[in-house]
């Protein structure tokens, strides 16, 4: 599955509950958010940015590897891609993303009672 690209968010569904569940409810913003994929095979680089601020991380499919979260905090977890869906542990939330129709959709899921599904719609630029 080619994930190479340049998005822009177009929808999101959850974004505020979502961040409020991880306590980051003071960095919500109103610019969209623009996702930069860059794969080598299964090496990739993963970067979203809004003006002023970029979060990236590198990861190789299948092996486990140092990411880094939204807050900065550094974590160890192991990137797989099953079903053309690239999925990941971060520590208060399971990430996962895809192509639908040259579109590419996240979704990012918080554990516990009261869960919240945070998904976003980004079109190619």
């Amino acid at each position: 599955m080619a994930f190479a690209g340049k998005y822009e968010s177009e929808n999101q569904e959850n974004y505020e509950e979502f961040l409020e569940a991880l306590g980051l409810l003071s960095a919500k913003t109103d610019h969209n958010v623009v996702t930069e994929v860059l794969q080598d095979g299964h090496n990739f680089t993963w970067t979203q940015s809004i003006p002023n601020w970029a979060w990236s991380n590198k990861f190789t499919i299948g092996q486990e590897c140092e990411l880094v979260t939204m807050k900065g905090d550094k974590f160890k977890a192991t990137v797989l891609l099953e079903g053309g869906k690239i999925s990941a542990q971060f520590p208060q939330y399971q990430f996962t993303a895809e192509i639908i129709e040259d579109k590419l959709v996240m979704s990012c899921i918080t554990s516990g009672e009261k869960g919240v599904a945070f998904k976003r719609i980004s079109k190619r630029m």
